[in-house]
Formats: C-alpha cells, sequence, structure tokens
C-alpha cells in the first residue's frame, strides 16, 4: 500500500471519529456540566424508623425537591390550561388537612372526590404523609408495590403518572403534560438543575414530585415532645394512650403502632370487621389472591386524623367520633375478619363514654400543627413561569 493511499483512509477514519463524538455530546445539554444537584439529606426525628424508602435512581436532591413541589401544585400537571380543567396533586392533597382533601373541601363534596372526566375516585384519597418509611405497598390495597410482576406500577413515583392519566383524576395523557410543562418557561431550566437535562419527561416529573412528597414528614405533635421530654400530657390524653396501647382497653396498637412505631401505622392490611359482605374489586385480596385478604385495606397513619375525615376507604364515617364508636360497638364477624380484632365476638372494645373521650384526647395529641402549616411544604406563590398559585390551580385555588 503506498502513502497516497493511506492517506484518504486516515481522513477516513479522522471523520468517523469526530462524526460519532459529535453525536455523542448531542445526547447531553452543552450546560449540564456545570449543574451538579445539591445532595439533600433527610434527618430522621427522634425514635422514628432508620430505613427509608428512596430508590438509588432517584436520590433526594434540593433541586429535584424544589421542582417536585411547583409540579405538586401546578394544575397544568393534568395537561391542560383552561380555569376548568386544571389539576395538581395539592388538588385533592392539601396541607392543612393533612394531604387529604378534607371533609370540608369546597370542590369535593363531603371529601370524597371525583376525576376531570366526572368519574368518582374508587377510594376515599389516604394522606401523603411519612410515605418515605412506607415498604409495604401504596394506596389501600397495596398494589403499587416492590413485588408487582408490573414494572412501572412499583414505585411511589409511578403513582405521578397514574394520576395524570387516570380517568377518576386528572384524565389526562402523559404526552400531553410533558409537552406542556416543556413549553412553560422557567420549567426546562429546573428539569436542567434537578437532572442534568432540559428535556421534560414523564419519569422527571415523576421522580421530582416523588422526592417532594418524601419530604412531608409529620414528627413533632404534642405526643412526639413528650416522648422527647419537651412537655407532659393531660392526665384524660395518658389515660387515652393507656387505653390506645392495651388489649383490654381500645386495643388500636397492633394495627396502628405507638411509642415503639411511632409512625402510628404498621403500613399492613386488615379486615378490620367493617362488613360482612366483600365485593369490592379494589381491596387486598384483588392483589393477592389470598382469601384471608378479602375485605383488607391499610391501617392509615392516626398522625393528623382528626383532619383527615371522611374515614375508612369508602369515606362511611364523616367524624372521628363515629370511628371510636363503630369500634366499641359496631364491629363484624365474618370468616375474614382478621385474628388481631380480638374483640369482634363483642361487636367491639365497648368503651364507656368517659373511655372514648380520653382515646379521642389522646389521638388528638398526635396532630402536628407545625407540619400543618409549614410554609416549605405548601404552594408556592410564584411559578417558573411567573404565574401566581390561583393562576395555575383554576377552580381549586381557593384551597390554601
Amino acid at each position: 500500500m503506498t502513502q497516497n493511499t493511506l492517506l484518504p483512509l486516515r481522513l477516513l477514519l479522522l471523520i468517523t471519529l469526530s462524526l460519532s463524538g459529535a453525536a455523542g455530546c448531542g445526547d447531553k445539554e452543552p450546560d449540564a456540566e456545570k449543574y451538579k444537584p445539591t445532595p439533600y439529606q433527610i434527618q430522621v426525628p427522634r425514635f422514628f424508623p432508620t430505613l427509608l424508602n428512596i430508590p438509588s435512581d432517584n436520590p433526594m436532591t434540593v433541586e429535584g425537591i424544589e421542582l417536585g413541589r411547583y409540579l405538586f401544585y401546578d394544575g397544568r400537571l393534568s395537561g391542560r390550561t383552561h380555569a376548568d380543567s386544571l389539576m395538581s396533586c395539592g388538588s385533592c392533597h392539601r396541607q392543612s388537612r393533612n394531604f387529604e382533601p378534607g371533609i370540608d373541601h369546597p370542590v369535593f363534596q363531603g371529601g370524597m372526590t371525583f376525576g376531570l372526566s366526572g368519574a368518582p375516585t374508587p377510594h376515599a384519597p389516604l394522606p401523603l404523609i411519612n410515605l418515605v418509611w412506607n415498604h409495604n405497598g401504596y394506596l389501600w390495597n397495596g398494589l403499587i408495590s416492590e413485588d408487582n410482576p408490573d414494572i412501572s406500577r412499583r414505585r411511589l413515583e409511578d403513582l405521578v403518572w397514574m394520576g395524570v392519566v387516570a380517568p377518576h383524576e386528572m384524565n389526562g395523557d402523559t404526552n400531553r403534560t410533558k409537552t406542556l410543562i416543556q413549553n412553560t418557561p422557567g420549567y426546562p431550566e429546573l428539569f436542567l438543575k434537578a437532572f442534568g437535562s432540559s428535556t421534560v419527561t414523564m419519569e422527571n416529573i415523576s421522580k421530582a414530585i416523588a422526592q417532594f412528597v418524601r419530604t412531608l414528614i409529620s414528627a413533632n405533635s404534642r405526643f412526639d415532645k413528650y416522648m422527647r421530654g419537651e412537655l407532659q400530657l393531660t392526665q384524660q390524653e395518658l389515660n387515652g394512650f393507656i387505653l390506645f396501647t392495651t388489649e383490654e382497653g381500645a386495643d388500636c396498637f397492633h394495627c396502628h403502632g405507638s411509642s415503639g412505631n411511632p409512625l402510628f401505622t404498621t403500613n399492613l392490611f386488615y379486615n378490620n370487621g367493617k362488613d360482612t359482605e366483600f365485593n369490592d374489586p379494589r381491596d387486598r385480596y384483588a392483589i393477592t389472591g389470598n382469601v384471608t385478604d378479602k375485605g383488607a385495606y391499610k391501617a392509615t397513619t392516626l398522625r393528623n386524623i382528626a383532619l383527615g375525615g371522611p374515614y375508612m376507604h369508602d369515606g362511611r364515617f364523616e367524624t372521628l367520633d363515629q370511628v371510636i364508636d363503630f369500634y366499641s360497638h359496631h364491629v363484624q364477624m365474618s370468616p375474614y375478619v382478621n385474628p388481631l380484632m380480638h374483640h369482634v365476638a363483642e361487636n367491639g372494645v365497648q368503651l364507656t363514654p368517659v373511655e372514648k373521650a380520653e382515646l379521642k384526647a389522646f389521638i388528638l395529641s398526635l396532630q402536628d400543627d407545625e407540619f400543618l402549616t409549614n410554609p416549605d411544604l405548601s404552594p408556592p406563590a410564584i411559578f417558573p413561569d411567573g404565574s401566581t398559585y390561583e393562576q395555575v390551580s383554576g377552580r381549586f385555588g381557593n384551597l390554601r
């Protein structure tokens, strides 16, 4: 081979390498290298579990949480801009109501939600608090869990895209949502800072919102302060605490935790004796196929529970007093009632009026007013494009 024939080959090789390098660089944002998200460390409250449910592919960052807060409250997440068609996570999950709708919701009568299609939500919404400690599945039946065969329904992140497309929620389309957020000034730069790319994806929308939701931590109630030695509970509250934690009393602690489980939920699923017939296609049995799970649902956290009505998966009880009365006198026997319902043969724990008041007083000591008013968890006043909260929340703009 002559020198003259080597030259074109070398040129061809250089051109090929140059083109392949250019293609590789095109996959990255030109400014991505100068953005390094700031790691965010969750401070585990005293006495709380130390094992957190944070996926390795979605580490907590300051920038991700900031973006997630905007998206959580931005009604354009529905993929629409008309005031009547705006809906966000915050439309149903109100901070002042423990990130539930609340029985006084101005749009959803009695706290029972429906989607932009008009379809009712199958179950009453659950509170979005302390979920960073939930390792046993999300929703009333635990559909979203690590062992779900469907890889798109395993993480807290997956609840976001599901909420966008569900007819009983935003009734939208993820492509429309991506396009709208992509074309909203200010958002692409926030995505670049949080994830290294200004291209908006549903995955990164979901990751950002999940990061924000993992910061919704309630751990500073009167009971928490009592456990830390900062104050003394009243005698009525202490009597209620004893009732709560004894099988001979109200027998609540098996499912809802206690001082040794300050989440005040096991995040497990129980048939608690509400019914004798079971035909709900979304109970725990629908997920596991285990006949003992018929009529079983998640035990909700009791933190801030007085603000979270209506109660039970179907919202059948309006008040906390009605719930206490149910467990006292109206529990029903069935082949599927959980064995931990020790007083089912007597239709309940048979609390006296004084004991009911004591139990309620203790449960009210689990209310964390600081959490319910924390401005870092509230709707932003101004959004990335300069819009106000009222402008991006439409008919839900009066929920603060």
